[in-house]
Parts: C-alpha cells; sequence; structure tokens
C-alpha cells in the first residue's frame, strides 16, 4: 500500500476532537455538517461517474472545482464501475487516489468509500472486510479511510461477526467512521444496540436511496431510526438519476449513460408534478432546477449531504448552489404535497 499522507495531526482517527479535514476560508464555519467525528460539506461529490462517464482528466477537473467552490466530502465505493465494459470495479477509487497523490490534499478531504458488492469481495465477512479494505487503501493511496460503509447488508453474516471487523478496522486506524447502506430497518437497529452492548464501532450515518421521486425508500421506518439513534444521512439517486434536473421531460431524447433510469419517471403522474413544483420554485429563486431538488432534500430531517455526481465542471455550480438556496416553508409544502 502507498501512502501519500498520515492521518490527520488532530489526533488518532477515531479522534471526537477532529473535524476529520481542513477547512478552507470560503467554506468553514457553519456550512459544515457533523457526521460522527468529521466535519462535511452540505453536498457529498458522487464519484460513479470517475472511471465511467468521465475518464480521469476530467474526473480531476471536477475534483478540483468542487474543492474549489468548498466542497470536501467525496463519495465512491470499490465496486465503481465493474459495469463498464472492460472495468473489472475500483476505477473510480484509483482515480481519486491518483487526484490525492498529485494535489497533496488528503488531509483536507473527507473520503467515504465501501465494502461488499465487488464481486472479488462480495458480502461482510470478516475476511472479506478485511481484505477488501486493504485493497481500497491501495487503490486510493492513503492509510486510512474517513468513512467506511457497508454497501449492501449480508444477512448471512451475523452482525456481531461484521461489526467486530469493522471495529477491528477502526482500532487499527484504517478507518475512522463506519456507516450503512442498503439495509432494513430492523438489521440498522440491530447493529446500533449491538454496537452499544459490545462498546464496537457505531454506524453514525446512513446512506438511503432518497429523492422527491422515491420518498418511501427512507421516510417512515428506517427514517426513525436514524433520528432515534442520531445518524446522519447522506441519500444517493439525489436526482434520480438525473430526471430531477429537469432534462428529462416527455417528448425529450436525452443521450445520457443514465437516461434508461430517468425515463422512468417521465411519464408518470408524480414525476409530471414534481417536475411542475420545480419548475415554479427554482423560477422564484433563479435557480436550477436541481438545486432546488438538493436543497429540498438538506432541508429533510436526519439529512446531512445528499450526494450527487458531475462528470463535466460546467454542472458543478448547480449542484455546489443547494447549500446556498433557504426554501420557505410554502416551497417545502409545494415540493411535499407534489412528491407526495
Amino acid at each position: 500500500m502507498t501512502a501519500t499522507h498520515s492521518t490527520p495531526s488532530t489526533g488518532s482517527p477515531r479522534s471526537t476532537g477532529s473535524t476529520g479535514s481542513g477547512e478552507s476560508s470560503e467554506s468553514s464555519g457553519s456550512s459544515r455538517k457533523p457526521i460522527g467525528s468529521l466535519s462535511v460539506s452540505p453536498l457529498s461529490l458522487g464519484g460513479n461517474v470517475f472511471g465511467w462517464t468521465a475518464d480521469e482528466a476530467a474526473s480531476f477537473a471536477v475534483l478540483d472545482a468542487y474543492v474549489a467552490g468548498g466542497g470536501n466530502f467525496i463519495d465512491t465505493a470499490d465496486a465503481y464501475s465493474y459495469w463498464v465494459p472492460g472495468n473489472k470495479g475500483g476505477e473510480s477509487e484509483t482515480v481519486i487516489g491518483n487526484w490525492l497523490a498529485s494535489r497533496g490534499n488528503r488531509s483536507d478531504v473527507v473520503i467515504a468509500t465501501k465494502v461488499g458488492a465487488l464481486s472479488d469481495y462480495q458480502g461482510l465477512s470478516p475476511a472479506t472486510i478485511k481484505s477488501a479494505v486493504d485493497a481500497s487503501l491501495t487503490r486510493l493511496r492513503t492509510d486510512y479511510i474517513d468513512l467506511y460503509y457497508t454497501h449492501y447488508d449480508d444477512e448471512s453474516v451475523e452482525v456481531p461477526e461484521f461489526l467486530t471487523a469493522l471495529d477491528d478496522l477502526v482500532r487499527a486506524g484504517k478507518v475512522r467512521e463506519i456507516a450503512a447502506s442498503n439495509i432494513s430497518a430492523q438489521r440498522l437497529e440491530e447493529s446500533l444496540t449491538c454496537s452499544a452492548r459490545e462498546g464496537l464501532a457505531r454506524y453514525v450515518a446512513l446512506q438511503p436511496h432518497y429523492n422527491l421521486v422515491s420518498r418511501d425508500t427512507y421516510e417512515g421506518e428506517l427514517a426513525e431510526v436514524a433520528a432515534r439513534h442520531g445518524l446522519a444521512a447522506v441519500p444517493y439517486f439525489s436526482l434520480a438519476a438525473g430526471f430531477l434536473t429537469g432534462k428529462y421531460r416527455p417528448g425529450t431524447d436525452v443521450d445520457s449513460a443514465r437516461s434508461g433510469r430517468a425515463a422512468k419517471y417521465v411519464n408518470t403522474d408524480r414525476g409530471n408534478r414534481v417536475l411542475q413544483a420545480l419548475d415554479t420554485v427554482a423560477t422564484a429563486h433563479e435557480a436550477e432546477l436541481a438545486t432546488v431538488a438538493l436543497a429540498w432534500l438538506t432541508a429533510q430531517p436526519t439529512v446531512a449531504a445528499p450526494i450527487a455526481s458531475a462528470r463535466t465542471v460546467e454542472q458543478l455550480p448547480a449542484l455546489l448552489a443547494a447549500g446556498e438556496v433557504a426554501l420557505a416553508e410554502t416551497e417545502l409544502t409545494l415540493l411535499n404535497e407534489a412528491s407526495a
């Protein structure tokens, strides 16, 4: 493993006094959100496009612009982007690792990655977790991961078994905080109870599928568990594969790798209602639809930082602007009713 920087000088990886990153003057202070001992910007930059629809040069440009715009929270996974012909997974982590090494800014950013979905490291057995984290660290060219997610729950493994493996990583300094994605409310509750009972590292965040056209994938029991235990939500598919940018509408044909996923919302009553409501609110704020969709998410209970990806620098301003848009109660109500 190649390490370009050691753990930040604020203390051990579990130091609760650490912010988890250096903070630039343009984005420090109240705009940061706490996730465990970490301090993150209100937009998490999705890394799924790196090594997929954005090559390394384009990815570097997006990463540079994101940090210059005040962002510090980068999300990826060891499985990104295995679905691309010729890829095997790990491409996104490799791009990010090369960028970190070339910029020398490891301690200035919060890196989140995931374990459990890559074919070579499938599931959550202790052996899989311990092998997968080392592979991720090598690709990321660092010696610690700030936030490490279980990408998918693995119900074939008992909760204490995989939590003990994750706790070992925290104690070894390889991981600062742990989190969960794609997990049921029951297993999440069981995991949090186990951590408290056994004195193991506990989940501090949850990455749910959540947006204006997919509310029931988080709201309800799962969100209630997160709220009860003080977990920060970091939603994925925040823009519904691009549908909530407004570029996918009836009668339009968009050339995009994500058009298939977005198209399923185009001719639905809810999709049309949501777009109309977004049009109204966006016009009032002189903002992009994506900005308003992310601002709605940011205003929801437990949400710390929605994830959104950009394959070009030109797509970033609308995403970063979400943290600066405060929606009025009437606007939130309009969007809530349209998306119900």
